[in-house]
């Protein structure tokens, strides 16, 4: 019973499916939810900080209808995906109407393609890590996968990471720097793997190769079975769902750092270096990835053992009113910066 709190996903699903049946407002019906609703409700929901014991632990690690839920954000957001491409082939769609129903597709990429690709790309068994790649295709981010486990995890809190925002860097700039930078640093990894085996960049171990040539297959298929306008649409709700990815990777790690010592080398990775938000709602929706921090602590841990630690430094709110936030770089800077200082002050990092 308590899987079933990782079903308030659904939320999202659902008013998609508003969005693409209905007209006018209501196509933009999941942003509102997500970034109005949600927002206004975490304000009045006290953050919830419990773990489970090691019993608990114990039992719940070895409950399959965690990963079963993740299955079905997968077939769903796929169909979604279908749905919408031939959608938009059939369909002459107003211009505001088209713009709130590919917003709309953008958000199943960002939170369910781009999210659960994520988790499923952690774990250790091949199928899941299969369904993460395809859930990473049809976001057009499959590169994610190796510069995250390799790059990210290993340099994190660090100037050497694309994905931790530098003090005072706004989110725009965050943008364009940590998604091309981590597609450079994501064809390092996997050329250095392969030159260590004495084998050539173009083998077909390299999973660059694999990714690049899988994602232009699926840009030449939606071309081919469908039309112009549809891989127009795919591409621009890939985008979106990108752009989800990296604020969220902003706020996470914004301001972050590990010390060095004497030598240049880096402090391990501490749960002080991620921050965290215990607000229920959307931590149910996005399957706990707000305990961010004993995420990077254990990268191989699933969803639902992510414990809050008091040592996490903490936002005010959820991901969603963040993300929010950091689109307004003033205040940004003005409420995170002073959080940055205060924990300098204490020399918790």
């Amino acid at each position: 019973m308590r899987a079933i709190k990782y079903l308030l996903f659904l939320t999202l699903p659902i008013t998609v499916s508003i969005s693409f049946i209905q007209n006018g407002w209501l196509t933009f019906l999941p942003v509102i939810t997500f970034f109005i609703i949600v927002p206004l409700l975490e304000l009045f929901f006290k953050p919830k900080n419990n773990n489970f014991n090691e019993e608990e632990e114990e039992v719940e690690k070895n409950n399959k209808f965690y990963t079963h839920i993740l299955y079905l954000a997968a077939t769903l957001h796929l169909f979604f995906l279908l749905w919408f491409l031939i959608f938009v082939h059939h369909q002459n769609i107003p211009l505001i109407d088209f713009i709130g129903k590919i917003t709309s597709m953008g958000m199943m990429c960002g939170v369910i393609g781009i999210n659960v690709g994520h988790e499923l790309g952690h774990r250790n068994n091949r199928m899941d890590i299969l369904i993460g790649e395809v859930l990473l295709l049809s976001s057009l981010n499959m590169h994610f996968l190796p510069y995250h486990n390799a790059g990210h995890h290993f340099n994190v809190a660090t100037k050497k990471d694309a994905a931790t925002a530098r003090r005072n860097e706004n989110v725009y700039i965050f943008w364009i720097r940590s998604h091309f930078q981590s597609y450079y640093q994501a064809w390092i990894l996997e050329n250095k793997k392969l030159l260590l085996n004495n084998k050539p960049w173009y083998h077909y171990q390299n999973r660059m190769v694999i990714y690049t040539i899988a994602s232009l297959a699926l840009i030449f298929q939606i071309f081919y079975f469908l039309s112009i306008k549809s891989l127009f649409a795919f591409i621009l709700a890939a985008i979106i769902g990108i752009l989800l990815l990296e604020t969220v990777n902003y706020i996470e790690h914004y301001g972050l750092l590990r010390k060095q010592n004497k030598s240049g080398r880096y402090e391990r990775v501490k749960r002080i270096h991620s921050w965290n938000s215990d607000h229920v709602i959307s931590k149910y929706i996005l399957f706990n990835l707000s305990r961010h921090s004993d995420h990077h602590y254990n990268g191989s841990k699933h969803y639902q053992l992510l414990k809050s630690l008091v040592e996490s430094p903490q936002m005010p709110t959820g991901y969603p009113g963040m993300m929010i936030l950091a689109l307004f770089p003033p205040l940004w800077f003005k409420l995170m910066n002073k959080k940055l200082q205060a924990l300098q002050k204490n020399n918790e990092y």
